[in-house]
């Protein structure tokens, strides 16, 4: 394996879902790694297993802090930019924080590593960027209106990057996540995702409730797939490749009644009794898109990206590691 100590990465939201397989992963790959977190929605338990690895530095700290941006970039070559407070309806329920962590946090850290040098910055963009746009497969050159302050947020996050690239040469690459699942996403909280969330309420016999009838479709994308993306996006050395944004998804789509079917059926193959809970149906939910399809074409030209997981064989993945690591809640 190619010798990476001597490159340092930072990644903020480290301790978070996404973050924590990212630091994971460019742990194993021999890279030193630095996780920025405020624990605010990222957990400890996440990064326990790395705080002995001698090439691991966690620095609590709140993006908002431009001090503690200033800190954590010192001496790194790439930022991978994952810290943010996720969720539509959190982001409808309070816009002011939304904002001051995702677009103000964001400004800090562009400036903090345009200030220290750092070599490219990639950053979690967000699928909820299309917003009114109908056009399915969505390609990255056609977005329409944000629906919602999350979606504004991270659109903003764009054109702050784009700014950056054009004005001060900086490297940026922008990765729009499609519905993100796998190990280590948080079951529990008011603003869980929907995956985990009906993986708790199966395990515990209780009913899902689906919002709306069960048709909107997703993107469901595995966490390896988006590990892989951002692996590429800071590892490419092809000019046309950088100060851009890319879907991160699979480039298929499955409705939310599919969905839940089949996660019943895979959390069935553990608990025979899941096999006959019943499914409910809610109100739809404000705010929501009602399909999101992404085309993968331009990911797989310029970067090289082959998703590894289909949504089925990383939803038996994410079932198989929520059951191993959730036994509080086996009946």
């Amino acid at each position: 394996m190619q010798d990476n100590s001597n490159i340092k990465i930072l990644i903020t939201g480290g301790a978070g879902f996404i973050g924590s397989n990212l630091c994971d992963y460019f742990l194993t790959q021999g890279y030193a790694v630095v996780c920025l977190d405020n624990f605010a929605t990222g957990f400890r338990k996440n990064i326990t297993p790395f705080l002995e690895n001698p090439r691991f530095e966690l620095i609590e700290g709140d993006i908002r802090d431009k001090a503690t941006c200033e800190r954590a970039v010192q001496g790194v070559t790439y930022v991978l930019h994952q810290a943010a407070l996720g969720s539509v309806p959190r982001s409808i329920q309070d816009p002011v924080t939304s904002n001051e962590v995702n677009v103000s946090g964001f400004l800090n850290m562009l400036v903090a590593s345009r200030d220290a040098g750092v070599k490219r910055f990639v950053y979690a963009a967000s699928s909820s960027t299309y917003g009114d746009s109908e056009a399915l497969p969505k390609v990255e050159e056609v977005i329409g209106k944000p629906l919602s302050p999350y979606a504004i947020t991270k659109y903003v996050n764009e054109l702050y990057a784009g700014i950056f690239s054009t004005t001060y040469g900086m490297e940026t690459i922008g990765l729009r996540y499609f519905n993100v699942f796998g190990r280590r996403q948080d079951p529990a909280g008011a603003y869980a995702a929907v995956i985990p969330k009906f993986v708790m309420q199966f395990m515990n016999h209780e009913s899902p409730v689906i919002n709306g009838d069960g048709q909107f479709s997703r993107d469901f994308t595995y966490i390896d797939n988006v590990v892989q993306m951002n692996a590429l996006a800071l590892q490419t050395t092809r000019p046309e490749a950088v100060n851009t944004v890319y879907n991160t998804a699979y480039g298929d789509r499955t409705t939310l009644q599919d969905m839940v079917y089949l996660l019943r059926t895979y959390l069935a193959e553990y608990d025979p009794v899941i096999a006959q809970i019943p499914v409910v149906y809610g109100p739809p939910r404000a705010g929501d898109i009602p399909h999101s399809l992404a085309s993968i074409e331009k990911a797989q030209r310029l970067l090289g990206y082959q998703p590894q997981f289909s949504f089925a064989q990383g939803l038996k993945e994410a079932v198989a590691w929520y059951w191993n690591h959730l036994p509080q809640l086996k009946k």
